[in-house]
């Protein structure tokens, strides 16, 4: 057992904010690199499956190779990899070519950052706000990889819904495991059936298989109770965002629109506002 002050110190907001903003760095190469790595798998499995040759990517980790300027192949030195302070202090610009570096990359940390500190602020210093921190960071990588390559990969969504289901059996989490259990099997079914009732009208589908998995897994780790809170606050939001692309950007309307981002919103803020806003919309529950 950690010394109580010791612990309160490591896990103060001001702390996990600073872990944020470093974590948040190691998400911008997941979001890059992962739907990358999965491609390459692919590719291979169906030239074997097909008994055919294909030209495949050099292999790519997570961890190699070190990072590089898209345009000029300059490898990023340690000091120019700091979060934040490396963008801020070259300008937003590769320190060989001069190439714009996008500032997501930076807004990411920082999102992350500020995550990480409203876990601290909303759970305190005790072990289990690294668990809430982790939720929050998976959310962010799913819903940037959702934006970019619109799909969610089962490597994030399956071990994230294993992981509610696992902290609420171990009492990790304030979520009892009968909730976490009917809450994954609640968040699955639910957008199962709208994606069956979608394409039984409209003669499409209207979402991908990821969403169902993701909400199931924010149902693990929230509980069922915050489900109808979880899909209120994505699906508003999701149309404003969806009306407004068609009206003010032309946005074609038979172009799909990532659901996930969404998703991953309703499921911060369920995490956070949550339980007031069941009571607010469903004061019976």
């Amino acid at each position: 057992m950690l010394d109580p002050e010791l612990q309160r110190l490591l896990l103060a907001p001001w702390v996990l904010a600073l872990l944020g903003l470093c974590v948040g760095s190691f998400l911008n190469v997941v979001i890059h690199r992962l739907p990358l790595m999965m491609e390459r798998d692919w590719r291979l499995e169906s030239a074997e499956l097909l008994g055919v040759q294909v030209d495949v990517p050099a292999p790519i980790g997570l961890a190699t190779p070190r990072s590089r300027c898209p345009k000029c192949g300059h490898a990023i030195a340690w000091h120019e990899n700091i979060p934040l302070l490396s963008w801020l202090r070259l300008r937003g610009r590769c320190s060989a070519c001069g190439t714009s570096i996008s500032p997501r990359y930076p807004a990411i940390e920082v999102l992350t950052a500020l995550l990480f500190a409203a876990c601290g602020l909303h759970f305190g210093a005790q072990p289990a706000v690294l668990l809430w921190c982790g939720f929050c960071a998976t959310l962010v990588a799913l819903a940037f990889i959702d934006i970019d390559h619109q799909f969610l990969p089962d490597d994030l969504t399956l071990p994230l819904a294993w992981a509610g289901i696992l902290a609420a059996a171990f009492g990790w989490t304030p979520v009892p495991l009968k909730d976490a259990v009917l809450g994954a099997v609640a968040g699955y079914l639910s957008l199962w059936a709208v994606f069956h009732a979608y394409r039984l009208i409209r003669g499409r589908e209207g979402m991908g298989a990821g969403d169902f998995k993701l909400l199931a897994a924010l149902g693990a780790w929230l509980g069922w109770q915050l489900i109808p809170s979880i899909i209120l606050l994505s699906s508003a939001v999701g149309a404003v965002v969806g009306i407004a692309m068609i009206l003010f950007r032309r946005h074609d309307r038979d172009v799909p629109i990532p659901f996930g981002p969404y998703l991953a919103g309703g499921g911060v803020a369920a995490l956070f506002f949550g339980e007031a806003l069941t009571r607010l919309w469903f004061p019976t529950l």
